[in-house]
């Protein structure tokens, strides 16, 4: 039967494809990391790797065997984690993201009621958009990440917790030149619009009531994954917002951005969603941020749409 460490060298010999820095990475000598590959291929009677120009690549034994020995090392991960947790009997840290909108509408009072319950246990957040953090999910740098789900590919390693919607619109400071009267869709793009990611349905929306060819995508004059820096020039120039209600709430409130009064302007929404690993245990405190972020969430209003 073969050692967990000798498949966490085949898994790290297959991510950088070069002996010499896979042996540098699991802490070996080269002569030894060798042994242990060829080792591996001996036992398996199969080639796993070829030797090409400057490194190596799995064969196609090699991809089978790498994608169990990945799943078999993550397993293990899991049971250790949770089992120290069980026999330590505390909540320990937990990292986690959040994507642009999450992070500006749901975090601040999520997060500060967890400060206030817990001040003892360390947090960690990383906002980016949700191809980011699903990428440091996979790779288990963060526990769980909140963010629109729509875009997420169909894995079933995959679980989301979907948490409701919040209303999309576009903004305009109130000095802007719009902000007399109602515009067209094209009026709005002609001054440049500012946005985080946008997920493919709102961008075919966006396209359709804009009435671009079929395949023809919209095109933003800024994207940003940081909704602060987004207001900020929102407020300072002429560029349209595209956000959600919630995110520029205080905004709207003291009457320095308005929603822009747009004729035909279609539904739009984000959905957000908590997305983690499904055979991975979260941690306690990992458990109590969830639901933590989720009331907050439960609070957070979709408003009706504007009269157009």
């Amino acid at each position: 039967m073969m050692e967990l460490r000798r498949l966490a060298h085949l898994v790290a010999l297959a991510d950088v494809r070069h002996f010499a820095r896979a042996a540098e990475q699991v802490h070996l000598s080269q002569p030894a990391f060798s042994r242990s590959i060829q080792s591996i291929e001996n036992d398996l009677g199969i080639r796993l790797f070829d030797r090409v120009v400057g490194g190596v690549q799995p064969t196609p034994a090699g991809e089978f065997v790498i994608k169990r020995a990945r799943a078999l090392l993550f397993d293990a991960r899991c049971l250790q984690r949770d089992v120290d947790l069980y026999r330590d009997g505390h909540l320990g840290d937990t990292a986690f993201g959040a994507g642009p909108f999450p992070a500006a509408t749901l975090l601040p009072k999520a997060l500060s009621e967890l400060r206030r319950r817990y001040p003892r246990v360390g947090l960690r957040v990383e906002e980016s958009n949700w191809q980011q953090l699903l990428e440091r999910l996979r790779t288990e740098h963060i526990e769980f990440f909140v963010a629109d789900v729509r875009d997420l590919p169909e894995d079933a390693a995959l679980e989301i917790r979907v948490l409701g919607t919040q209303h999309f619109d576009l903004y305009i400071r109130a000095s802007h030149p719009l902000a007399a009267s109602q515009c067209t869709l094209a009026d709005a793009w002609g001054y440049g619009v500012a946005a985080a990611k946008v997920p493919i349905a709102v961008k075919a929306k966006l396209a359709r009531a804009l009435g671009l060819p079929a395949g023809q995508q919209v095109v933003l004059a800024l994207e940003c994954d940081d909704i602060a820096i987004l207001r900020s020039v929102a407020l300072s120039t002429d560029t349209v917002l595209a956000a959600t209600q919630a995110s520029v709430q205080a905004d709207i409130d003291a009457g320095s951005l308005l929603p822009l009064r747009i004729r035909g302007w279609p539904s739009l929404h984000s959905e957000m969603g908590v997305v983690s690993l499904r055979n991975r245990t979260p941690s306690p405190m990992a458990k109590k941020a969830i639901a933590c972020i989720a009331q907050v969430a439960s609070e957070v209003d979709t408003p009706v749409p504007y009269a157009q």
